[in-house]
């Protein structure tokens, strides 16, 4: 059985796509088989990073590791029952379809709550969450206090992975491995960023999630999505030098793959 890697979060512009090209190409260049499946039906930014890829590879004449992106099936209305969701369906064949050839199927969820979303949550065997190092994106999470010291009580996000998790435990599945990742953490030492890691860590123990490290705000990342290029495959286009913030960035990569304990799965590239 492939294990299914869903990288979710209810808010937009977290980062969701940029972990899960990084996620899925770490990945395939370690050798692993892997395929995404994006199911933002609207945006599609992770699709797009991945056609983005193999468009340039053809243009460059390079063969690179990649994941291989596959599409939601149709599925005739006609077959279903009365009150079957045909999304269920679309997104279980979709699955289906994927495991016999697959060590890893990555899931890129859109940040909005959509039946889709709700569904491939339940089938997480990693559940990887990237929040921005904000209050507004915890609050996802829990409610705090004016202070940000107190939690006050669980919010919309952290209530669907409550109901994720008790599906997969009435269907007899492994329970879910969730990981929040502190993403586009500033470098500075800040009060806000103290708060954070405080109010992160004590959520962790109430709700049981890991903390894993993301990526700080780079340039490099919005400059290599055109070319659906990761901070991995620099010196294979020919980037003879790596800077310090590339240098960097790879580093965050690999603590990153090594905090996500994935089977079979090293952060040796």
């Amino acid at each position: 059985m492939a294990h299914i890697i869903v990288v979710g979060n209810e808010k937009g512009g977290a980062g969701k796509s940029t972990v899960s090209m990084h996620v899925a190409t770490a990945l395939a260049r370690m050798g692993h088989r892997v395929s995404g499946l994006d199911l933002d039906l609207r945006q599609r930014t992770f699709g797009r990073y991945i056609d983005n890829r193999k468009a340039f590879l053809k243009d460059a004449n390079l063969e690179l590791a990649s994941p291989t992106l596959c599409e939601l099936p149709e599925i005739a209305e006609a077959n279903l029952k009365p009150g079957e969701n045909i999304y269920d369906h679309r997104l279980s064949a979709a699955v289906a379809s994927m495991e016999p050839n697959n060590d890893f199927i990555l899931i890129d969820c859109p940040g909005s709550h959509t039946r889709l979303s709700q569904v491939a949550h339940s089938l997480a065997d990693t559940l990887v969450t990237p929040l921005n190092d904000s209050f507004i994106d915890f609050d996802l999470l829990a409610h705090t206090d004016a202070m940000g010291d107190k939690i006050t009580g669980p919010s919309v996000y952290s209530e669907m992975v409550w109901t994720a998790r008790q599906l997969r435990g009435q269907a007899g599945l492994t329970p879910i491995d969730w990981v929040v990742v502190r993403n586009r953490m500033g470098a500075q030492r800040m009060v806000n960023k103290d708060k954070m890691e405080r109010a992160i860590k004590n959520l962790s123990k109430r709700i049981g999630f890991r903390v894993a490290p993301g990526f700080n705000e780079r340039v490099i990342f919005r400059e290599l999505f055109p070319r659906g290029l990761t901070l991995l495959d620099l010196k294979d286009i020919g980037v003879k030098q790596l800077n310090i913030s590339n240098v960097a960035a790879r580093q965050e990569l690999r603590d990153l793959i090594k905090a996500l304990n994935l089977p079979g799965v090293t952060a040796d590239f």
